[in-house]
């Protein structure tokens, strides 16, 4: 009889602490934003930025478009959990008029030197993992302008290059959805 209760305590404490560890293994939520009403939407700081292939690329060159700009690292574990959803998204949302851009943030998150030791590192990772959308080497000016102090972190652009929402982390995915789908319809 003692010999049973021991092991129904034994087993009690396994079960609650593999409720517990598991609780604590769970991923979080991603994050939700709100759409900002367009009047009271800031201007999105401008950028030109590499594309590595010796093109400049400038958000301006996205107006009239809704924009997700997604700065990330390869080593950031959520910016590489994030990629495979805004290559999806972009997919589905391009003819309606969304454009996605990324932007490495790999120089300054690594601590590299330049801009050609973050393409070396960057380049083969987008095309491993077949990223379909323009990706730039982010640089200080661009992460003192959006604020980046921790990767990652996406914001939303209207079609009239206005922040629309801001995700500072991993994103909730059908948030972003509903977001990109209200603001194509403006």
């Amino acid at each position: 009889m003692r010999r049973s209760i021991r092991s129904r305590k034994c087993l009690l404490v396994l079960a609650l602490a593999f409720s517990v560890g598991s609780a604590v293994a769970a991923e979080p939520p991603g994050l939700s934003a709100p759409l900002q009403p367009a009047a009271d939407r800031a201007p999105a700081p401008a950028f030109v930025l590499d594309d590595g292939a010796g093109k400049n690329v400038a958000l301006a060159d996205y107006r009239g478009k809704v924009v997700l700009v997604d700065f990330w690292a390869t080593e950031c574990g959520g910016c590489v959990k994030e990629i495979p959803w805004f290559i999806e998204i972009g997919d589905v949302f391009k003819t309606a008029g969304l454009a996605v851009v990324g932007v490495s943030m790999d120089i300054a998150y690594e601590g590299l030197k330049d801009a050609n030791e973050g393409w070396a590192k960057v380049r083969p990772w987008v095309q491993a993992h077949k990223v379909r959308y323009p990706v730039v080497m982010g640089d200080d000016v661009a992460m003192k302008a959006y604020s980046i102090e921790a990767l990652p972190v996406s914001y939303l652009v209207d079609r009239n290059g206005r922040i629309a929402a801001k995700y500072p982390g991993v994103v909730d995915r059908e948030n972003l959805e509903t977001n990109i789908r209200a603001l194509l319809k403006e």
